[in-house]
């Protein structure tokens, strides 16, 4: 990346002219003479805190090691670039991103990096199954935003990634409280074997609702890469 130091004022006309899609992104790295990362941290800053991003140093943000953890994962798997993880988990760049990542492959612990610990990163509460489903499909419908979902549910950060990835692997049923025995289907009366057809059913429907709605998501973050 380039040393050079930019005004506010010109990184917002170069964001801005990446945001009216009137060059592609050679041209817009041509022109304006910086490299294409440099363009994107500046979009990327410009997203998450205005003008504010763009001033140079960002404010000082919380991360818990769940987190942080989860974010190095997410990179690490393939699935998602460093743009999309940064953006996905509010974190202030991807520079903190890549020192995770390092420490996370040097097998050194990743602390909390908190002042003020709120609650809900920390605490979880019992729920109910239609919560816990209720919890996992907002998370992924946006975009697997573990932080705000845990604190719009009031619930602990770890026990959202944890529904989050069962609900990926076995849908609605991997999120059942498995306490206790459930009658076999062969024991069920035609009565029940035909609620828990239908249950089955809405298990379905929201799984698929819930991967297309997530689906939705990654293609906007694709057009938006381009």
């Amino acid at each position: 990346m380039s040393n050079k130091s930019y005004s506010p004022e010109f990184k917002y006309q170069v964001v801005l002219a990446y945001d009216q899609e009137e060059y592609t992104v050679k041209e817009l790295c041509t022109n304006y003479q910086i490299p294409k990362t440099t363009l994107y941290d500046w979009v990327e800053s410009f997203k998450k805190d205005g003008m504010e991003g763009l001033k140079g140093s960002a404010p000082y943000k919380n991360y818990s090691k769940e987190l942080k953890e989860a974010a190095v994962r997410d990179c690490l798997s393939g699935e998602f670039s460093q743009y999309e993880i940064v953006r996905m988990y509010g974190i202030s760049s991807r520079t903190t991103l890549r020192k995770w990542i390092a420490k996370y492959n040097s097998h050194i612990y990743l602390k909390d990096t908190l002042k003020g610990k709120a609650s809900y990163m920390t605490k979880g509460r019992k729920t109910t199954w239609e919560e816990r489903i209720q919890i996992a499909i907002y998370c992924l419908e946006n975009g697997k935003d573990y932080n705000k979902t845990a604190e719009t549910f009031q619930v602990s950060y770890q026990q959202v990634y944890q529904w989050v990835s069962k609900y990926e692997i076995g849908g609605a049923d991997a999120l059942q409280d498995n306490r206790g025995r459930t009658k076999e289907e062969a024991e069920l009366s035609p009565d029940e074997k035909f609620k828990l057809q239908m249950k089955k059913l809405e298990r379905e429907n929201e799984r698929l609702r819930a991967e297309n709605a997530f689906l939705k998501k990654l293609e906007e973050i694709e057009r938006r890469r381009k």
